[in-house]
């Protein structure tokens, strides 16, 4: 893929996959809270809060630069629409490890737990697609990624489906309104990263 490239002074790039590691970590520490029994723990609550304001850092940094930049690697609106959705996955994290926190739910839970593993997998894929952007020639990648990420989606909307169908079958009122909410929001983190891949395969379009 060839980009138009930015003055050495900066480069956009860089605060993207600052953005998309801050997601990353967020995606690998929510499946660790989701293994381990019991109540949220303090520090792994605050470390979700750390990353969640690293990544809205880097999301405001985009905008400042972009603001600024008289030459940008792709269109504007894309850089903007790129940041946002970067954001919201680690947005989305934080919003349903608050959730958990709040409504006071113990971990363990085994549906939990597997919409963890795909929420890590699809996470770490947006990874690969936004990091091989800059690269030379990377575009067939970048589009694989694009299509597993749009897979995983798939898996977590029948994940949601199956689930909620049990959910109201076990569960008293109180329950399912707490879990109702929590494996909604596992969904919409699987909705957002199929809405990074989408901003970057319009990118990738225009660039071609």
């Amino acid at each position: 893929m060839n980009f138009r490239f930015l003055p050495r002074e900066f480069d956009f790039f860089n605060l993207f996959e600052e953005q998309v590691d801050c997601a990353v970590q967020a995606a690998v520490k929510f499946k660790e809270i989701a293994a381990t029994p019991g109540l949220i723990e303090e520090s792994a609550y605050q470390t979700i809060l750390h990353l969640e304001g690293k990544g809205d850092t880097a999301s405001h940094a985009v905008i400042e630069q972009l603001n600024k930049s008289f030459i940008t690697p792709f269109d504007r609106e894309d850089i903007y629409a790129l940041t946002k959705e970067l954001d919201d996955i680690t947005d989305m994290i934080n919003t349903m490890v608050g959730r958990i926190k709040v409504y006071k739910v113990t971990g363990s839970d085994r549906h939990l737990m597997e919409f963890a593993k795909v929420i890590e997998e699809s996470v770490l894929t947006v990874s690969k697609a936004v990091k091989g952007m800059r690269i030379k020639n990377g575009s067939k990648m970048v589009l694989a990624a694009c299509v597993e990420i749009n897979r995983l989606e798939n898996v977590g909307d029948a994940m949601r489906d199956a689930v909620l169908m049990e959910l109201f079958e076990s569960k008293g009122a109180i329950e399912i309104i707490k879990w109702k909410e929590i494996y909604q929001d596992a969904e919409t983190v699987l909705d957002i990263c199929e809405d990074v891949a989408n901003v970057v395969e319009s990118i990738l379009i225009k660039q071609t």
